[in-house]
C-alpha cells in the first residue's frame, strides 16, 4: 500500500466518523438550548478540529509504522482508540436518552388517558344524581327494615383485639355514646384495655365531677394515663386521681382551681408517676417539695408558665431521693428564676437530656453556663423567644453532645456560634435558627461537613444566599438532608434550586415561601427530586406546570398568593398527585369551578383545602367536593362572594372545621372581587370597622352526654 492511498483510506473513513459524531452531540445539545443555529456553527467548528486531529493522528501512525519508530506509533495507537471508544459512549448515550424519552412519553401518555376515563365517569356520575328526584323517608327504608330484620352487621362478631383497636380511636364521649346502643356494644366499651387512657380535655366543658369520680373509682387499677389540661373541677374531684394506684403520666396544666393541697393527695396515692405536667397553674414552692419525695421516678416534668414557685423551690428537688432520674425538663415563662435556680437545678437534675426554655426574655448566657457545667447530658437545647443567648451559650455547651437546636428570634447570635456547632456537635440532626438576622452564608459553609444533619431550617434568615447554599449543598450533609426550610431567604436565586435538585436526593419537605427572585428556570428543576412529599411555594412565580409532573408521591401542597396561577395547575394536579391531603390555593383569582371539579373527581385523600380569594367559585364548587372529597376535614374560603351563605352552611356539617366570608378580598391581596389587579393609587389601608373574617363549624357547641 503506497502513502496516498493510506491517506486516501483514512480521509475516507474518518469522515464518516466525523459525521456520526456530529449528529449524535446536535441530537442531545440542541433540544436543551434554545439557540440553535450558534450551538449548530460551534458543533460545526468543534467537528472540523476533530476531524483535524484524527487526521493528524493517523498520519502519525502511519508516519512512525514508515520509520519504524515503536513508541511514537504505540501513542498515536492508543490516542485513536480512546477516541473510538469516546464515540462508543456517546452512541450508547443517545439510546439510553432516546428510551428514556420513550418510557418518560409513554407514563404521560397513559396518565392522560386514565385522567381523561376517570373524569368522564365522574361526570357521568354528576348528570346522574342530579337527575334522580330525593325519595321522601318513608320510600327510603331497606328491605331489612321493612321486613322487621336486622342487616348482619354486628362489629361484636369480630375478634376482641380487633374490637379494641377500633374503640380505641374513639374520644371518651363517643365511647359512651357507643356504650348505649345495645348491650353488647356495652359490653365490647367496658374493655379494660379501652380504659388505659383517658382524656377528660375533650369533654371538658360537658362533663361533671360526679362522672370523673365514679369513672376513676370503677377503673382505678387500669388507669395509666389521664389528661385534665384545661378542666375547671372542684378540688375534690382532682383528689379522687389518688385512687389510681398505677397511675404513670398526668396533665393537669391550665387547671385553674389546682392547689398545693390537691398535690398533695395526688402524690401521695401515685408513686409511680413518670410523667407531669403542671404548666400554667398556680402551684408553689409547697409542690415543689413533694416531687422529689413522692415522685422518685419521674422523668418529664413541665413547669411552664407556672410562676409563683422561686429559686428556693428549685433546691427542694435535691431533697431526699431527689428527682434524679429527670430527663425532660420545660422552664417555659417562668421569668422568676435566676441564675442561682439554675444552679439549684443542675445539682438535682444532672440527667437532663431534655431543655425546653422558651418565652424566657431573662434567660442569659451565665443561666446556661451554671446548666452546663453540671448538666453534661443534654442533647436537645429549645430556647424560642431568648433574646439575651449569645454566640457564649453555645461554648458553655461544648461538654454536651447537642443533637437538636432550636432558636427563634435572635438577634445575637452569630456565624461564631455554627463554627462551635461543626466542630463540637459532629453528630446533630436538627438545627431551627428561624429569624436570626444576624445569620449569613457563612454559617451554611461551617455546616457543610455535618453528616447527620437531617432537619434545617433558616426561614426568614435574610442575609442567606446563593453562595453560602452552594457550598452547604457540596458537603456530605446533603444526601442526608430530609427536611429545609429556607422561607423569606428572599436572595435565593435559580442557581440554588438547581443545585438543591442536583444533590438532595432524599428531600422530604421542601419550603421556599416568598423567594421572589426564583423563576420557573428554577423552580422546574425541583421536578428531579422524587422524594418530596410536602412542598411550599407561597409567593413565587411558579408556573402552572413548574413540577406537578414529577411529584407522584405529593401530599402537601402551598401555592398560595401566586395570583399568576390558573387551571391548568390544578388539572396537573390532578393527574399527577391524586394522594394529597392538604392544598392551599389562596389568593389564585383565575382558579374557577371546572378546575375545582377535576380536583374533586381524583384526590379523594383531600383533609385541607384552603381556597380563601378564589373569587370565581360558586356553589358547585362545593357540591362536587361533597361528592368527591368524602375526607375533607378543614375548609377555609374567606372573600369567595359568589359562594352563597345557605351552600356553606350545608357545607359545614360535611366538614369539622370551616372558614367562611363572603366579603371581597382585602386591598392587600393585590386585586378586585373580579379578579382583576388592583392599581398602586387602589391600595389604601382597611377601614377599621371592616368585617375581615366570619368563622363557622358544625362542632362549634357541644352536648352533655353524662
Amino acid at each position: 500500500m503506497t502513502p496516498e492511498l493510506m491517506i486516501k483510506a483514512c480521509t475516507f473513513y474518518t469522515g464518516h466518523l466525523v459525521k456520526t459524531h456530529f449528529c449524535i452531540w446536535r441530537d442531545i445539545a440542541i433540544p436543551l438550548i434554545n439557540e440553535e443555529n450558534i450551538l449548530a456553527e460551534k458543533m460545526e467548528k468543534a467537528i472540523e478540529y476533530d476531524n483535524f486531529r484524527l487526521q493528524k493522528y493517523v498520519f502519525r501512525l502511519w508516519h512512525s509504522y514508515a520509520a519504524g519508530q515503536k513508541k511514537l506509533l504505540t501513542e498515536a495507537l492508543l490516542r485513536i482508540r480512546k477516541m473510538c471508544h469516546h464515540y462508543k459512549l456517546i452512541i450508547t448515550l443517545t439510546k439510553w436518552r432516546d428510551k428514556a424519552r420513550y418510557e418518560y412519553k409513554k407514563r404521560e401518555d397513559e396518565l392522560m388517558l386514565k385522567h381523561e376515563l376517570q373524569l368522564r365517569k365522574w361526570r357521568s356520575k354528576v348528570k346522574v344524581a342530579a337527575k334522580e328526584e330525593p325519595i321522601p323517608p318513608e320510600h327510603s327504608l331497606s328491605k331489612a327494615s321493612l321486613l322487621g330484620g336486622i342487616p348482619e352487621c354486628d362489629i361484636s362478631l369480630l375478634p376482641e383485639r380487633a374490637v379494641s383497636q377500633i374503640f380505641y380511636y374513639l374520644t371518651l364521649r363517643e365511647l359512651v355514646i357507643c356504650g348505649q346502643v345495645c348491650h353488647s356494644w356495652m359490653l365490647m366499651t367496658q374493655a379494660s384495655s379501652l380504659w388505659n387512657s383517658i382524656d377528660f380535655s375533650k369533654v371538658k366543658n360537658i362533663i361533671t365531677d360526679k362522672y370523673i369520680v365514679s369513672t376513676l373509682q370503677r377503673w382505678r387499677l387500669n388507669v395509666l394515663r389521664l389528661n385534665f389540661r384545661g378542666c375547671l373541677l372542684r378540688s375534690k374531684t382532682l383528689r379522687s386521681v389518688s385512687l389510681c394506684r398505677n397511675l404513670q403520666e398526668l396533665n393537669v396544666s391550665d387547671c385553674p382551681t389546682l392547689t398545693d393541697e390537691s398535690m398533695r393527695y395526688i402524690s401521695e396515692g401515685c408513686a409511680g408517676v413518670l410523667y407531669l405536667n403542671l404548666s400554667n397553674t398556680t402551684i408553689t414552692n409547697r409542690t415543689m417539695r413533694l416531687l422529689p419525695r413522692y415522685f422518685p421516678n419521674l422523668q418529664n416534668l413541665s413547669l411552664a408558665y407556672c410562676r409563683k414557685f422561686t429559686d428556693k423551690g428549685l433546691r427542694y428537688l435535691n431533697l431526699g431521693n431527689g428527682c434524679h432520674k429527670l430527663i425532660y425538663l420545660d422552664l417555659s415563662g417562668c421569668t422568676q428564676i435566676s441564675v442561682q435556680g439554675f444552679r439549684n437545678i443542675a445539682n438535682s437534675c444532672t440527667g437532663i437530656m431534655h431543655l425546653t426554655i422558651n418565652d424566657m426574655p431573662t434567660l442569659t448566657d451565665n443561666c446556661v453556663k451554671a446548666l452546663a457545667e453540671k448538666c453534661t447530658r443534654i442533647t436537645s437545647i429549645v430556647f424560642i423567644g431568648a433574646p439575651h443567648i449569645s454566640d457564649c451559650a453555645f461554648k458553655a455547651l461544648s461538654t454536651c453532645n447537642l443533637r437538636k437546636i432550636r432558636f427563634e428570634g435572635n438577634k445575637r447570635i452569630t456565624d461564631a456560634c455554627f463554627k462551635y456547632i461543626h466542630k463540637n456537635y459532629p453528630n446533630i440532626n436538627h438545627i431551627y435558627m428561624v429569624d436570626c438576622k444576624r445569620i449569613t452564608d457563612g454559617s451554611l459553609m461551617s455546616l457543610s461537613p455535618l453528616k447527620q444533619l437531617t432537619v434545617l431550617n433558616l426561614a426568614n434568615c435574610i442575609r442567606i444566599g446563593d453562595v453560602g447554599l452552594k457550598q452547604f449543598l457540596d458537603g456530605p450533609v446533603s444526601t442526608r438532608i430530609r427536611e429545609l426550610n429556607l422561607s423569606n431567604c428572599i436572595h435565593l436565586s435559580d442557581a440554588s434550586i438547581v443545585k438543591l435538585s442536583e444533590r438532595c436526593s432524599n428531600l422530604n419537605y421542601l419550603s421556599l415561601r416568598n423567594c421572589e427572585y426564583l423563576t420557573d428556570l428554577g423552580i422546574e428543576h425541583i421536578v428531579y427530586i422524587f422524594s418530596l412529599v410536602s412542598v411550599d411555594l407561597s409567593g413565587t412565580n411558579i408556573s402552572n406546570e413548574a413540577f406537578c409532573k414529577g411529584s407522584l408521591i405529593l401530599e402537601h401542597l402551598d401555592v398560595s398568593y401566586c395570583p399568576q396561577l390558573s387551571d391548568e395547575i390544578i388539572k396537573a394536579l390532578a393527574i399527577y398527585c391524586i394522594y394529597l391531603t392538604s392544598l392551599s390555593i389562596a389568593g389564585c383569582p383565575k382558579i374557577t369551578d371546572s378546575a375545582m371539579e377535576m380536583l374533586s373527581a381524583k384526590c379523594h385523600y383531600l383533609h385541607i383545602l384552603d381556597i380563601s380569594g378564589c373569587v370565581l367559585l360558586t356553589d358547585q364548587m362545593l357540591e362536587d367536593l361533597q361528592m368527591g372529597c368524602k375526607q375533607l376535614r378543614i375548609l377555609k374560603m374567606q372573600y369567595c362572594r359568589l359562594i352563597s351563605k345557605e351552600a356553606a352552611r350545608r357545607m359545614s356539617s360535611m366538614v369539622q372545621q370551616q372558614e367562611y366570608n363572603p366579603n371581597d378580598p382585602p386591598l392587600w391581596f393585590g386585586y378586585d372581587y373580579e379578579g382583576k389587579p388592583l392599581t398602586k393609587q387602589e391600595i389604601t389601608p382597611l377601614k377599621e370597622d371592616e368585617e375581615i373574617t366570619v368563622t363557622d363549624s358544625i362542632y362549634s357547641g357541644e352536648e352533655e352526654v353524662v
